[in-house]
C-alpha cells in the first residue's frame, strides 16, 4: 500500500452500508453483529427499507450513497447497490481514502471495472470484491486439499449455478449476475487464468438479458472449465466437479459437502445386471466446518482494514472475473471462441 492510505489498526471500524436489498440486508444482519464494527450509516433510496435499518441499527440513514460517503466519517464502506451504480459509488469512497468492500461483480463493465482497479492502485486504498463463493468453508478446504497435492493435474472444473428466475435482478443478466462467481472459482481452482472462452447463450423468459449460458474456458496448463448457469432451473442448484488424475472432488455450495472418489483400475469393471460396466472408486465425505461465508468474507475484510494486507479476492479478481463474463458474451455474440492472452497485459496478473 502506498503511504496515502494506513491500516486502522485495532480500534473500531466505522463502517458504511450502501443498499438494503436482498444482500444488503445480509450484510446489515452481519455488520450489526459484528464485534469489530460499528455501522455508522446506511444509505437505500427506498423509504421503508431505510427507515427499517436505521431502526434496528441506530445508524444515520441516507438516500443518496454519494452524501453518505462525503459526510460520514468512515473507515470502510460495504456496497451492495444494484451492479450499474458500483463505480461511481468505488470511485467517490476511494476519492476519500475509504477502504470498499464490493458486491460482485464489482461493476457493469470492463471500462467501469478498470477505473475502480486504477483508482484504488493509485491511492493504495484497499478494494476487496464479494465473491462469497470463496469464503464457502468447502471450497476452503477443497483448496486446501489442492495445495496439498491431492490431485497433481487438473483434467477438468464442471460448475453448475442454476435456479428460477430471480425478481431482483434487473440490470444485468446470468452472465455478469452468476458466471463471475464461476470464472472467479474456476480459475482460482486452476491455480491460473484462462487463455480461451467460448459460449452459447440464451434468452427464454420475459428478459433484456440471457438467462441461460453455457461457456468453456481453455487454460494454459490443459484444464478444461465449463460453466452452466441459468435462470430457467426450478429449483436452486450450486455444485462443482473437479477431476484430474488421482480422482474427483464433487462439492455442493449449499450442504456445504465434498467428497473425493478416488480413481480406480479400469480393467476390472463391475457388471450391472450382468452386462453395463462401471468402475466405481472408493467415496469419501470429507469433513468440513460449516460456517456462514458471508461472515467469514466481513471478518477477512475487517482484517484488511486492520492489517492492511492484500484481500483475499482482490480488484484484480474482480476486474478478470468482469472481463471473462464479457468474454463469454463476446464470444456467444460472434459464434466463435474469444482469446483472452492479451488481459494480463492490460490490467495485471
Amino acid at each position: 500500500m502506498t503511504p496515502d492510505w494506513q491500516p486502522v489498526g485495532e480500534s473500531q471500524l466505522r463502517i458504511g452500508l450502501v443498499g438494503l436489498g436482498v444482500m444488503g440486508r445480509n450484510h446489515l444482519r452481519v455488520l450489526g453483529a459484528h464485534p469489530d464494527v460499528e455501522l455508522v450509516s446506511v444509505a437505500d433510496p427506498a423509504p421503508e427499507a431505510l427507515a427499517a435499518a436505521t431502526e434496528a441499527t441506530g445508524a444515520a440513514g441516507y438516500t443518496d450513497p454519494l452524501a453518505m460517503i462525503a459526510e460520514s466519517e468512515l473507515d470502510a464502506v460495504v456496497v451492495a447497490a444494484p451492479t450499474t451504480a458500483h463505480a461511481a459509488i468505488a470511485l467517490a469512497a476511494l476519492d476519500r481514502r475509504i477502504a470498499v468492500l464490493m458486491e460482485k461483480p464489482i461493476a457493469a463493465t470492463v471500462d467501469e471495472a478498470l477505473a475502480i482497479l486504477h483508482a484504488s492502485r493509485l491511492s493504495g486504498v484497499p478494494v476487496a470484491v464479494g465473491h462469497v463463493e470463496r469464503f464457502n468453508p468447502a471450497v476452503r478446504e477443497l483448496g486446501r486439499l489442492l495445495d496439498d497435492g491431492w490431485l497433481s493435474t487438473v483434467y477438468s472444473i464442471v460448475s453448475r449455478r442454476a435456479g428460477p428466475f430471480p425478481a431482483r435482478i434487473r440490470d444485468v443478466g446470468v452472465a455478469v449476475d452468476l458466471a463471475t462467481h464461476d470464472v472467479d472459482i474456476l480459475s482460482w481452482i486452476a491455480r491460473e487464468r484462462p487463455v480461451r472462452a467460448y459460449a452459447e447463450i440464451a434468452r427464454r423468459v420475459a428478459t433484456d438479458h440471457e438467462d441461460l449460458m453455457f461457456g468453456l474456458l481453455h487454460f494454459h496448463s490443459g484444464a478444461v472449465g465449463m460453466l452452466d448457469v441459468n435462470w430457467l432451473t426450478p429449483t436452486k442448484r450450486r455444485q462443482l466437479v473437479v477431476v484430474g488424475e488421482e480422482g474427483m472432488f464433487e462439492l455442493d455450495y449449499l450442504s456445504q459437502r465434498l467428497t473425493y472418489t478416488e480413481s480406480r483400475d479400469t480393467t476390472n469393471p463391475k457388471l450391472l445386471g450382468g452386462y453395463a460396466p462401471t468402475f466405481e472408486g472408493d467415496v469419501a465425505v470429507l469433513p468440513v466446518t460449516a460456517a456462514e461465508p458471508l461472515a467469514v468474507e466481513l471478518d477477512d475484510f475487517v482484517d484488511v482494514i486492520r492489517t492492511g494486507r492484500r484481500p483475499t479476492v482482490d480488484v484484480v479478481d474482480g476486474v478478470w472475473a468482469v472481463a471473462m463474463a464479457d468474454a463469454l458474451l463476446s464470444s456467444a455474440r460472434s459464434g466463435r471462441p474469444v482469446d483472452l492472452s492479451d488481459l494480463s497485459s492490460r490490467f495485471g496478473s
